[in-house]
């Protein structure tokens, strides 16, 4: 029953993001899903940039763009709210989330040498960046290094993703239509999993 209703939820924002795909604001759409992504929304903006890509895959290189730019900023914004309004927002993702545990986790790597290793595999990983990027500016982590390894991190995963579009096109909405039940328990197995692995791995 969970797992259906899990399904059942992730084929409904799938299907919701995937109606922008062909507007005229189908661009500006995803940057601004890429943009709140970064610092509190949950559902990732793959899915929104995938449709475009697949619905025109010569615009999929510009989508990864501007999913690219919006994410960064948004977590920009993340850095914001955990250097400025932990008490007032930041407590309460974090509380949304459950993700007290991998909220310090995530803080005491930040505060060791690895913490801008932990950044750069939040940024391409499932690993929550949503709460790297508030924990970066709760830590008060170099501002200029964060956006630089933000920058690399998520370009290297919307470009991964929309060149895979470029040269695969068709076969791959095929394939994720065909397997969605499958991918989307995947999903939500990686997201959960992107906490987890906080636990154990730091």
């Amino acid at each position: 029953m969970i797992i259906q209703k899990i399904k059942n939820s992730i084929r409904k924002s799938k299907e919701w993001m995937e109606s922008f795909a062909n507007k005229p604001y189908a661009f500006q759409a995803l940057f601004i899903v890429s943009f709140i992504e970064a610092s509190f929304f949950p559902l990732p903006p793959d899915i929104l940039l995938l449709a475009i890509a697949i619905s025109a895959p010569r615009h999929g290189f510009r989508a990864a763009f501007w999913c690219t730019i919006g994410s960064v900023l948004g977590g920009i914004g993340g850095y914001y709210i955990g250097w400025g309004l932990m008490e007032i927002i930041g407590n309460r993702i974090i509380d949304f989330y459950h993700a007290h545990d991998a909220w310090q986790k995530i803080v005491t790597a930040y505060n060791s040498e690895i913490g801008i290793w932990f950044l750069a595999l939040a940024s391409f990983t499932p690993i929550p960046y949503k709460v790297a990027t508030i924990a970066a500016g709760a830590v008060n982590m170099d501002f200029f290094s964060f956006v630089g390894v933000s920058l690399i991190g998520r370009a290297a995963r919307f470009f991964l993703v929309g060149s895979l579009i470029y040269f695969l096109g068709p076969k791959i909405k095929y394939f994720i239509d065909k397997y969605f039940d499958k991918l989307s328990i995947a999903f939500a197995i990686l997201l959960i999993g992107g906490f987890v692995a906080i636990k154990y791995i730091f």
